[in-house]
């Protein structure tokens, strides 16, 4: 199957202890797979990463893995992604990631994800890449960030150019519209008749 876009998702290798956060991870998976996409991820089986993953799977979508050695067994890799990446570093995982995906989103996570999200962000405005970056707001979780990210700019730290880098909202089914929309754009391809 040739996949009809990519997007890297990062996220949360626990559950978290609202339900909305699980449900959003199996949705995004969902929406991936549904559309004939390929979603590429951190290889683990289990909290969020796990749910996206067998979700895009049982939608008909491609998944793509990458875990460090060292993650494999605290983790639990995912053996039945279409391809499972095993790497040495956490900076190879990362790179592989970016090279392997259309767009970015970030959906609730720890240190981990926050991490992933803001070297994409930082990447995109350094000019290494130009693809679109996404943070869901899933439940609340990330409003306290955006609000940081506000008061931010507001001090002087940050403009209002690097927070147009980045596509903040609640709505799923939008924030993975626009994404693949503005990847095509960004890329060429504006046939958006498959999404």
């Amino acid at each position: 199957m040739n996949p009809t876009f990519s997007i890297c998702v990062y996220c949360g290798s626990r559950d978290g202890v609202a339900a909305p956060y699980f449900d959003a991870a199996r949705a995004v998976g969902q929406w991936i797979g549904q559309r004939g996409g390929q979603l590429v991820y951190g290889g683990g089986n289990r909290g969020l990463m796990g749910a996206a993953a067998s979700a895009t799977l049982q939608a008909g979508g491609r998944v793509v893995g990458v875990i460090p050695q060292g993650l494999v067994d605290r983790e639990l890799a995912k053996r039945d992604c279409d391809e499972l990446h095993i790497v040495s570093s956490m900076h190879e995982r990362k790179t592989m990631m970016a090279e392997r995906a259309d767009a970015f989103l970030a959906l609730p996570g720890g240190i981990g994800t926050f991490e992933e999200f803001f070297e994409v962000w930082t990447w995109r405005q350094l000019g290494y890449h130009d693809k679109p970056v996404g943070l869901l707001d899933v439940n609340g979780y990330y409003a306290p960030l955006h609000a940081f990210l506000q008061s931010s700019v507001k001090a002087g730290f940050m403009n209002a150019d690097q927070m147009e880098l980045i596509r903040i909202g609640s709505d799923l089914p939008a924030m993975l519209e626009g994404l693949v929309r503005q990847s095509r754009r960004s890329s060429g391809r504006e046939d958006l008749s498959k999404t």
